[in-house]
């Protein structure tokens, strides 16, 4: 009853926050002009304010900080160091735009924070290609590449009205329900303090009308960031439990979509000779929206999509671990092939 009751408490919290702060980020926004505004590769018709992720920060931050208090989360210092970091860093280029440059840097930085400061890291492979314990340098690069990557990943799926958000809630949740059953209740409260602050989001990104919003860099780089540290923190909570041994596959399929959109696009912009930094119309919701889908359409199938393959792995987590790795590898290959029929026969 204490621990459903802390949980309870920083979801009703953060979506509290959340839904007050938004009209009054939205007001400030209108009279300053501080607007996303529309261009040949941006989906959005008028211009739209995109700080929501000034909302979603103040949600998480103040709910998990008031409920955790008086437990024993010392990862939480660091974790909200790299937030800082990544807060600040998201305003400034939601505002004035920054280079790709400057924005790998410091998600750099952030993942230095929590890696080497906070020791949030991937220590264990889980037997996969026979390797169990990893050496510290590897673990680090490992962890650097993890962290940047699904940072760059959900930052890149933020294309269409309720989908970073949709997937945001998705995936926090499970990874909730989770650290519930390892009994890592500070995690599991950081968990549904992120789903409490995306709820009412998705209710101004996708209903709102006066007070629409946009996540901006500030809010898919925090939730991106984030995302990271869930997906370390529970396969490290795996460790060793032969219940759990299909951990990594099933931390990749709850990440399926962002995840292997961001390899396929990142790959097709390098065979084009482009940066894979610069943005474009090839990502999978961009797909679907030229399909003739709404934007609530689409994001309700590719997050049905990425449901469908975590349930698969679930079911068939009584498998080694390298066939369910591949069967991922597969999904993940067919995905990549659909999209590239698809844009093929696009063109002819």
């Amino acid at each position: 009853m204490f621990i459903t009751f802390h949980i309870l408490f920083a979801f009703l919290i953060s979506a509290l926050l959340t839904y007050i702060s938004i009209p009054v980020i939205v007001r400030i926004s209108a009279l300053k002009k501080l607007l996303d505004k529309p261009n040949e590769r941006k989906v959005n018709d008028v211009p739209i304010p995109n700080l929501g992720g000034v909302a979603i920060f103040l949600g998480i931050s103040i709910s998990t900080l008031l409920v955790i208090e008086d437990m024993q989360a010392s990862d939480f210092r660091y974790i909200f160091a790299a937030m800082i970091l990544l807060f600040f860093v998201g305003i400034k280029d939601d505002i004035l735009v920054l280079s790709a440059r400057t924005k790998l840097i410091s998600q750099v930085f952030a993942a230095v924070f929590l890696s080497i400061l906070g020791n949030i890291r991937l220590t264990n492979l889980h037997g996969i290609f026979g390797i169990e314990e990893l050496n510290y340098w590897f673990s680090l690069a490992l962890s650097l590449v993890t962290i940047v990557g699904l940072i760059n990943a959900m930052n890149f799926i933020d294309g269409i009205d309720g989908l970073s958000g949709g997937l945001g809630v998705m995936i926090s949740t499970l990874f909730g329900i989770l650290f519930i059953r390892f009994g890592d209740i500070s995690y599991a409260i950081l968990c549904f303090a992120i789903s409490g602050s995306l709820v009412p989001f998705l209710f101004y990104n996708v209903f709102g009308k006066s007070n629409k919003i946009f996540m901006g860099d500030t809010g898919s780089m925090i939730l991106g960031l984030l995302v990271a540290v869930m997906a370390i923190k529970y396969n490290e909570l795996a460790i060793g439990t032969t219940n759990y041994s299909y951990a990594p596959a099933l931390s990749i399929a709850i990440v399926f979509i962002p995840l292997f959109d961001m390899i396929r696009v990142v790959i097709v912009r390098m065979m084009h000779k482009k940066s894979p930094f610069k943005p474009d119309m090839s990502h999978i919701h961009h797909k679907l929206l030229q399909l003739g889908h709404s934007h609530l359409v689409s994001s309700i199938m590719i997050i049905a999509v990425n449901l469908f393959i975590i349930a698969l792995v679930f079911l068939l987590r009584s498998l080694n671990i390298h066939i369910l790795l591949l069967i991922l590898a597969g999904l993940g290959v067919l995905f990549t092939c659909n999209l590239t029929w698809w844009a093929y026969r696009k063109k002819s």
